[in-house]
Order: C-alpha cells, then sequence, then structure tokens
C-alpha cells in the first residue's frame, strides 16, 4: 500500500509545474475562506430572524406536548 501512495504522489508531482506547486495551497484556502465567510453570514441570518430558536421550539413541542 505504502508503496502505491509513494508511486502516486512522484506521479502527480511530476506533472505538477515547480512554479505551481503552491497555488493548489493557496486556492484551497482560498476556498476555506470564502466557505467560512458564507457560513458566518448564514448563522448571523439564522439568529437574527430567530429561525433556531423558533425551530427549537417546534421539535420540543413536538417531543413534549404540555
Amino acid at each position: 500500500m505504502s508503496d502505491l501512495l509513494l508511486r502516486v504522489w512522484l506521479a502527480v508531482m511530476h506533472r505538477v509545474e515547480p512554479h505551481e506547486a503552491g497555488q493548489s495551497t493557496a486556492e484551497y484556502a482560498l476556498v476555506m475562506i470564502a466557505a467560512a465567510a458564507v457560513a458566518g453570514l448564514l448563522l448571523m441570518w439564522a439568529h437574527k430572524t430567530n429561525l433556531v430558536s423558533n425551530l427549537f421550539n417546534a421539535v420540543i413541542k413536538k417531543i413534549l406536548p404540555f
């Protein structure tokens, strides 16, 4: 298994040109920042509209009817 992974790694590294080697890391970081920003905006919206508390109250009322 280890030998196979080494061969795959070498094949991938051979195909990537040296000046583009860090580009995928930077793209990954930008995608993660964008995803975190979208998640933050979604959480702010949900908190502002009381969506989460309303959903929680609805679930509790279904589980524990008084």
